[in-house]
């Protein structure tokens, strides 16, 4: 691995075993923790959260540009969620043909019909990336989405960095345990909620967590309610921190100055006509929403592919061509598949070489996009249909695999060709027409094994892993 762990490690199986109950021991140590599947509603029986026994090389240069763009990435967002306009057109095909979409979007025009309620918008999101590995073996910052719901892992990133580094101090790495960066996006996004929170301007209000029953990483939501407790920890002066386990849930009658979503970003949380009556309630609310409707529309992966076309960047960041051209750099291809000549170009080219794409649905939470010959079967299907507009069609990104071990529990410990995913994480806080709050707060690295295309930590797929700069 070069510049990473050398071969007389990595290849050393008493080493090795070693070494993995020394990193369990510390994540235990250092609460990385999750629930298990046999009892997913119960703190008595725990494990710790999969992760890899080693950090895994990502050149400096690369991560840094990955945070330097992510302020750009947050004023991105709060700009499209404000166009109306572009709203209205980026997602005039996808809400013709996606329910789902169509019914976040009918709430969206609802909101603007009665009139926006709140003045303060509160933004947490993440920006995901991969390193595309180019023909002449350099690699590139490419984006796969931005998340502006339920951005996920700021806790148990923030818990990380000690145990590989702890790790690689006792395999008597001591150079590369100084080149694991300090990580705690938990205090960024709580500083964001407690400054929305502040804003709102009320003592007595409180923070709602909305999570479903089975939340299985519910300790990464404490964290984030941790750092929102130690802010307020005078007496007197703190928020109440409440949790409410359905979408239809309550705040027991309380004020409430902010709504946390982590839950609502798939279809299946919307179980009956209740559910959205109260996400449609608490849009019409005084809250600031994390996110609010326009937000998660601007987070669909149709507004990622719109936003890629030659220039739109400039819509939004107008007499800034430096900010334009650090976005665009990011940028992976991205193709519409909307009913005309364009959309019937890209069928083709998609089913010619099916390979070099991703086929993406407007869904999040991992597990949902498409491959392979299954693009194929997908695309032969609604071809000459509207319901093609469903997808968009993105340049498959190949980032060059990196060896390491990747722990879960019960799992057998051995080498695997892992890829990797960075993700930034952004936020930000505006009142009115006024930016409060910009920052960039913190990265998460999840990796995989190259044999899995798709999915995430909480898919069972994914670990947890720490950038281990060269």
């Amino acid at each position: 691995m070069a510049q990473g762990i050398p071969d007389e490690v990595m290849m050393n199986a008493a080493l090795i075993r070693e070494l993995a109950d020394v990193a369990k021991d510390a994540a235990l140590v250092h609460g990385i923790l999750m629930r298990i599947q046999e009892t997913p509603n119960s703190s008595e029986l725990v494990t710790y959260a999969p992760f890899t026994l080693f950090p895994t090389p990502v050149p400096r240069s690369l991560f840094l540009q990955a945070l330097a763009v992510q302020t750009h990435y947050n004023t991105l967002v709060d700009r499209v969620c404000q166009d109306v306009d572009f709203l209205q057109d980026a997602l005039a095909s996808t809400i013709a043909v996606d329910d789902f979409t169509a019914r976040l979007f009918r709430i969206h025009q609802q909101v603007l019909k009665e009139g926006r309620s709140q003045s303060v918008t509160l933004g947490l999101n993440r920006s995901d990336y991969m390193l595309d590995q180019g023909e002449d073996g350099t690699p590139s910052l490419k984006q796969i989405e931005i998340n502006t719901f339920a951005a996920s892992f700021g806790g148990l990133s923030s818990r990380t960095p000690d145990v590989h580094r702890h790790v690689l101090k006792a395999a008597g790495r001591l150079e590369e345990s100084q080149r694991v960066l300090d990580n705690n996006p938990a205090a960024g996004l709580a500083r964001a909620i407690a400054t929305a929170w502040e804003l709102y301007g009320s003592d007595r209000a409180v923070v709602m967590f909305l999570v479903e029953e089975t939340q299985r990483n519910i300790f990464d939501q404490r964290y984030i309610e941790y750092e929102l407790w130690k802010r307020y920890e005078s007496p007197g002066n703190h928020p109440h921190i409440t949790t409410s386990c359905a979408l239809i849930g309550s705040s027991d009658g309380k004020e409430v100055a902010v709504v946390y979503f982590r839950n609502g970003y798939m279809p299946q949380n919307y179980t009956s006509e209740q559910t959205w009556e109260a996400r449609l309630m608490m849009e019409r609310s005084l809250a600031a929403k994390c996110p609010d409707i326009s937000t998660h529309l601007a987070g669909t992966k149709k507004v990622q592919q719109v936003l890629a076309r030659p220039g739109v960047l400039e819509r939004f960041f107008p007499g800034q061509p430096e900010v334009v051209e650090q976005v665009r750099a990011t940028f992976a291809g991205l193709y519409t598949l909307d009913m005309g000549a364009e959309g019937d170009k890209t069928v083709e080219m998609a089913l010619a070489s099916p390979d070099r794409f991703v086929l993406k649905p407007q869904r999040e939470g991992g597990g949902n996009n498409i491959y392979g010959s299954e693009i194929c079967q997908v695309l032969e299907g609604v071809k000459h249909s509207s319901e093609r507009t469903a997808y968009i069609l993105m340049d498959k990104i190949r980032p060059a695999p990196v060896q390491n071990y990747l722990l879960r529990r019960d799992a057998p410990l051995r080498i695997s060709n892992c890829l990797s995913e960075l993700g930034v994480f952004g936020v930000y806080v505006r009142k009115g027409e006024s930016m409060v709050m910009n920052e960039c707060v913190g990265h998460l690295l999840r990796t995989k094994s190259s044999e899995h295309e798709d999915g995430g930590v909480a898919a069972g797929v994914a670990v947890l892993d720490n950038p281990l700069l060269v």
